[in-house]
Formats: structure tokens, sequence, C-alpha cells
């Protein structure tokens, strides 16, 4: 089974956006079995007492547009233990590669830029500040198709 954590800023929109849109997407290529799909932040800004934020109402509307439901999704943080929790840790923008490396300790082996898979360095940007949900949502689709292809040529699915 491969083990895919998707990571942002607070996990209530580009993050839980790309969980929701490879779940999708394995789903329609019968591969669920295959994997773990999560999603985490670097923040707290998201999480009060414990509980995170449930996905921004904009970003859950943008995935219903799409078909795409994502009930009961609650932010919450990235840990240490993520590391060696899941094969592929993948962020939205570099900000967040450098907070990832940060908290987990690591850098480069797992983690991964999410627009990278379809061959271009530009970051996923937030629309939380944009407003641009449907170029965010084009933005993560497109990395999760490349990083599904690469998996499929690479992991053996």
């Amino acid at each position: 089974m491969i083990k895919i954590l998707f990571v942002c800023h607070g996990n209530i929109c580009r993050s839980p956006m790309a969980e929701f849109i490879f779940k999708d997407m394995i789903k329609q290529r019968g591969l669920s079995d295959c994997f773990y799909i999560a999603s985490a932040a670097t923040s707290t800004e998201e999480i009060w007492n414990g509980i995170g934020n449930p996905v921004y109402p904009p970003a859950k509307a943008e995935l219903a547009r799409h078909g795409i439901g994502c009930e009961g999704k609650r932010a919450v943080q990235l840990t240490r233990a993520d590391y060696d929790k899941y094969d592929y840790l993948i962020g939205m923008d570099s900000m967040n590669m450098r907070n990832m490396e940060r908290i987990l300790g690591h850098k480069g082996d797992k983690l991964y830029k999410l627009l990278t898979f379809a061959g271009s360095d530009r970051d996923v940007a937030d629309p939380w500040y944009t407003g641009k949900f449907d170029v965010t949502y084009a933005d993560i689709a497109e990395g999760c198709e490349a990083l599904l292809t690469y998996l499929e040529e690479h992991e053996n699915l």
C-alpha cells in the first residue's frame, strides 16, 4: 500500500482538495485499495483545543462542483512521526516545503512539491489569499494526475 500525505499551511484548502481529488482519481481507476491518502497542515492556525476546522466552504464548494465530497475532514497538523508513516509527503508551495523539512527533520527523500510531478517548479497558489479556488483546483488536479502517472510507472500499480 502506498501512503501519501498532502500538506499545506492550514489543511483547510489546498491539501484537503488534493487529498479528495486524488482519492477520486484512484477510485475511478479502481486503485483505492492500493493507497492510503490523507492531508495535514504545517501550522496550528486552523486547530483549536485539539480540534481542526473543517474544509473551508469555498474549497468544499469547488470540490462539489466537480462531484467530489470531503465530508468529515478536519484540519490536523503534520508531525515528525509522519515521515516514517508515509511514503510520499507532498507540499503545495515552497514555504510548505521548508516548513515540512523543519517539522519532519528531513530533506528530500520522500518530500516533493506537487507540481514537480507535472514538470513544473511553480507553487499551487493559496486560494485563501487569491480567492481563485477554480485555478487552485486546476493546478491540484494537474499535479495529482501527474503524480498518479508517476506512481503507475514507478510503483508497479
